[in-house]
């Protein structure tokens, strides 16, 4: 159970981005397509949960005083450093496996660079304000060119833009439970320098607008009217209502220093996100 946390299974949940090309193609009933596409998202969670091995390390005195955080394997001392190096190499010779049964170099290409990227972010970028949330909605990015590569799918610029604004817009509530947290705890670290709560309220209402504009042009786009159906407008209800939920959790609840505890944890977000994938899924496989 310890290696599990260590590696950070539950996080493989954000992953499933690498399947968002084929879903979004109308393909995702194309075995061999979504052979590579299984394969790829394991490859790229390996990758993923090497660089959260290496966080931890780089945190483990930070994590010991955070409320929560102690209790990670590394901070709480339940797993050796140097089971978690064999560990930490296993899951990037596993990645690189992974990736070479996707036949595709453009696959090798992003576990390398999301791997130094996420390198050059736990030993110093993730201290430099805008820049480190920046590179977490990148990392999302290449989620999406993970999933285009391992199937030879094209990646449309909407979704990249929806992809990006979306995570960067998760990236900045995290950064505020963060604030938040050390607020109530007095206690602070060097990643939280450049930030306070007026400029993260005013960057997390900016980039929402910014993700609610750019889903509604992609509904309106006749490119996309014509390969999903007209009625692709009305999903944005639901993208709307989506990120009204999580500015609530936000703003109103205080309960966005780890996204993902909440996408678990929040039956309001996963109604409204299971409704969307099934208006979707008829409007593309069923239509």
């Amino acid at each position: 159970m310890g290696y599990l946390r260590l590696i950070r299974v539950k996080q493989w949940l954000k992953n499933v981005f690498v399947f968002l090309p084929i879903f979004f193609a109308g393909k995702i009933l194309d075995l061999n397509l979504l052979l590579n596409s299984i394969i790829a998202f394991f490859s790229f969670s390996f990758i993923a949960s090497s660089i959260y091995i290496i966080n931890d390390y780089t945190d483990i005195e930070k994590d010991r005083m955070h409320p929560e955080k102690k209790n990670r394997p590394l901070a709480a001392g339940k797993i050796p450093i140097n089971h978690a190096i064999i560990v930490f190499l296993f899951l990037v010779i596993a990645s690189y496996f992974f990736g070479y049964f996707t036949h595709s170099w453009g696959v090798i290409l992003i576990i390398s660079v999301y791997f130094i990227m996420n390198l050059a972010y736990s030993f110093n970028l993730k201290h430099i304000a805008i820049i480190d949330v920046s590179i977490i909605a990148i990392g999302f990015l290449l989620r999406i060119y993970m999933g285009g590569f391992a199937t030879n799918l094209p990646i449309s610029v909407w979704a990249v833009l929806i992809t990006f604004f979306l995570a960067l817009v998760m990236a900045l509530g995290k950064r505020r439970g963060e604030l938040i947290n050390v607020q109530l705890t007095g206690q602070t670290r060097k990643a939280l320098d450049g930030y306070n709560l007026q400029f993260i309220d005013i960057a997390i209402t900016m980039v929402s607008t910014s993700f609610v504009v750019c889903y509604i042009m992609y509904t309106l786009d006749p490119v996309i009217k014509m390969n999903f159906h007209y009625y692709i407008v009305y999903t944005s209800l639901f993208a709307v209502i989506g990120i009204l939920r999580y500015l609530q959790l936000t703003f109103v609840y205080n309960k966005t220093e780890s996204p993902t505890k909440m996408i678990y944890r929040d039956l309001f977000l996963q109604i409204d996100l299971a409704i969307w994938i099934v208006m979707i899924f008829i409007l593309k496989y069923l239509n």
